[in-house]
């Protein structure tokens, strides 16, 4: 299973923070990330190896909602370690604070360092990064002591860095990287916070995109479900086979485990309403409904017969092979 494809699916609440990880834990999209945004002075420096993706997060939880961040090791032409704390914001609008996170998330890093380096004698080299998706422009500084209120004249004495700032809205679509996972990536990030119209223009793009990095398909789309509110059903489906033509129904079915993994609460919450309004049975069809539709799509009426007609346990096993099934026949038709 490709990298991309083995973080947790089921957490669903933070999808910014969930593509994001998705895409930068393969060592050579974090690669590509690097290179092709960090400065070039930094740039020239590293090895040619990819980095290496380190343990852990230094966000505090409280503030997991609006920040990711990932640590990566890389090493020098020296041969050095050098690390990248690199935080994503997913935030509409910059946050001018972005310098105080940087500093938190590098001070516990270091510290987690020194804890269980008890003899230490040099700190390690680490270079701060930011991606921004927000739609709005990123204006504030992109230096640490932005944040300070001091006399212009103590600035060369005070606590300082200097960040880059990856601003995702300020790149061309077809600038936004070389590498194929790293482009398919950042298009669905860029405009996972814009209207939908911007949306629905950029689409067949993101396709594109995803028929270069077809490892990416099932991370993207869950992300595009959730943050594109317009996108059917039905477009879902052609997206899969436009990009994963020959793996469609193997496709189709890790991708529904993850759709019903997606709503499920939400689908129960409605069944158990509609359960109590009209009877626990009916609220069973319709929600075995919804799967049903979220997989093959626009329902014909004999499945909708039979629906009706099913007893609970016959409605429950249906809700177990709507997920591995590659046609309706195949849950509803009796196999002699």
């Amino acid at each position: 299973m490709h990298p991309e494809l083995s973080v947790n699916m089921t957490d669903l609440s933070q999808p910014h923070d969930r593509l994001f990880k998705a895409l930068v834990s393969h060592p050579e999209t974090a690669g590509a990330l690097l290179r092709e945004y960090l400065p070039k002075e930094i740039v020239e420096l590293l090895a040619p190896d990819d980095p290496e993706l380190m343990p852990g997060s230094f966000v505090s939880q409280e503030l997991q909602p609006y920040y990711s961040d990932r640590l990566f090791r890389a090493k020098t032409t020296s041969g050095k370690a050098l690390c990248f704390y690199t935080l994503m914001e997913h935030k509409s609008r910059p946050d001018r604070k972005v310098g105080w996170q940087l500093f938190l998330g590098c001070s516990r890093f270091m510290e987690q360092q020194t804890r269980e380096n008890p003899e230490w004698v040099a700190l390690p080299a680490i270079i701060p990064f930011v991606l921004y998706h927000g739609a709005q422009e990123w204006k504030i500084p992109t230096d640490f002591a932005a944040l300070i209120d001091a006399d212009e004249a103590l600035r060369p004495w005070l606590v300082n860095f200097p960040f880059t700032v990856v601003d995702l809205g300020q790149i061309p679509d077809d600038q936004l990287a070389r590498h194929a996972r790293l482009k398919a990536g950042l298009l669905a990030l860029k405009y996972g916070t814009r209207d939908s119209r911007e949306q629905q223009a950029i689409l067949e793009t993101i396709v594109q995109a995803l028929v270069e990095a077809p490892e990416l398909l099932i991370p993207i789309m869950l992300y595009l479900l959730t943050t594109f509110p317009n996108l059917e059903t039905d477009t879902v489906q052609a997206i899969v086979v436009q990009v994963c033509s020959q793996e469609a129904p193997k496709m189709m079915s890790a991708f529904a485990r993850e759709i019903i993994e997606k709503h499920k609460d939400s689908w129960l919450e409605e069944g158990r309403q509609e359960g109590r309004q009209e009877g626990r049975q009916e609220g069973q069809i319709n929600l075995l409904r919804r799967l049903l539709q979220y997989r093959f799509g626009l329902l014909p009426d004999w499945v909708q017969e039979k629906l009706f007609q099913a007893d609970p346990g016959l409605l429950e096993q249906w809700s177990l092979q709507c997920v591995d099934a590659h046609s309706l026949d195949e849950i509803f038709v009796a196999r002699v």
